[in-house]
């Protein structure tokens, strides 16, 4: 609009393709850069059920469904992504030429959160052209802190194990594909087309041509160690009651909510006063998400826990959470719900690093 004034609250002016704000920062580039503080060995995981996919009609429709979902996990540092066979959605084998997304919504939904998930020059060699992810290149960007540019600094990469040979000393070893430069090599003997994480070193030779020599670590251990948000980890998990059993960390999941129209107000987790609510002292927080017909048919479809005489689904969590009360539309979509859920659960994970 012409005659139309420059915000007060912001002034910037031109330089070059650049503009500079009044606080002297470059406008043009991201402001909200992940900066870790201190490492943190808590986590946070979430569950959804594949047959999702299936409510998606097209197959643009069901890759972007599998965006929206990478989206929030990598927007609120979720750190793993169940999906389980909630028995809501028939699974066969792939149609002809492998694409899954028709006949088997939970590996779809896996392999396109994989492939997300992945840093993107690593992705060629570690994922072959596939139809489920014909049009996955094209979902807009996690851009997580592991998903780094060439000229970036940090002391942690994701890389991918290229050819052997032998270091300066003699011993055998690997190099590694990092996104950098300079070549790196590691002095271990391993299997090429390998991810894998390294921690490089902070001296100079870092700067030069020279090959970098560096040591494979866990993947746990830059967000463990240093505190960054490493991406998520992704597993399938037959049934709901498979999404416990097979958790990968000692001790399971200690605190975990059920998300449902019929459970309690989310507020209710920060009620004190109440034994229900969310202390700041767990170390791997679980939320699971329903499907179309909602936590109630994955229980109904889990013969594990109808032996076990569960009955109601609010008995399989610690908490049981409604996100929206009064909500205005019949129905969240669970993308939608996935989005909310995490919003309305993020002071709590802030107040889980605080006490760090």
């Amino acid at each position: 609009m012409s005659g139309q004034r420059p915000s007060k609250k912001r002034k910037s002016t031109a330089d070059g393709e650049h503009y500079i704000s009044t606080d002297g920062q470059n406008t043009t580039r991201p402001s909200a850069v992940y900066k870790p503080t201190k490492g943190r060995k808590h986590t946070v995981s979430i569950a959804l059920p594949g047959s999702i996919i299936a409510n998606a009609q097209t197959p643009d429709k069901k890759t972007a469904l599998a965006g929206h979902i990478a989206r929030a996990c990598a927007v609120f540092c979720v750190d793993e992504i169940i999906v389980f066979d909630d028995g809501h959605a028939p699974t066969g084998p792939p149609e002809q030429g492998g694409y899954t997304a028709f006949t088997d919504p939970n590996f779809f939904l896996y392999h396109v959160l994989s492939y997300l998930e992945t840093p993107p020059h690593l992705r060629r060699a570690l994922f072959p052209i596939h139809p489920d992810l014909q049009t996955a290149g094209k979902l807009p960007s996690l851009d997580m802190p592991h998903h780094m540019r060439s000229d970036e600094d940090c002391e942690y990469r994701e890389g991918i194990t290229t050819r052997s040979s032998k270091g300066n000393d003699g011993k055998p070893g690997v190099f590694v594909d990092c996104g950098l430069q300079q070549d790196v090599f590691v002095p271990l003997v391993l299997e090429q087309n390998v991810r894998v994480t390294v921690q490089l070193p902070t001296h100079p030779q870092r700067a030069s041509k020279q090959v970098v020599a560096c040591n494979v670590v866990s993947p746990d251990l830059p967000r463990e160690a240093a505190g960054y948000y490493w991406g998520y980890n992704i597993r399938q998990a037959s049934s709901l009651s498979n999404v416990f059993t097979e958790c990968p960390y000692d001790g399971g999941y200690d605190a975990s909510i059920g998300t449902s129209e019929r459970g309690l107000p989310v507020s209710s987790l920060a009620d004190r006063t109440s034994d229900r609510s969310l202390q700041p002292n767990w170390q791997h927080l679980l939320v699971v998400f329903g499907g179309v017909a909602g936590l109630e048919v994955a229980l109904a479809n889990d013969q594990e826990l109808r032996l076990a005489g569960v009955h109601d689904a609010a008995e399989v969590f610690d908490f049981w959470i409604n996100l929206v009360p009064g909500q205005g539309s019949r129905t969240i979509r669970t993308e939608e719900a996935v989005w909310v859920g995490l919003a309305c659960l993020s002071p709590f994970m802030e107040a889980r690093n605080a006490n760090t």
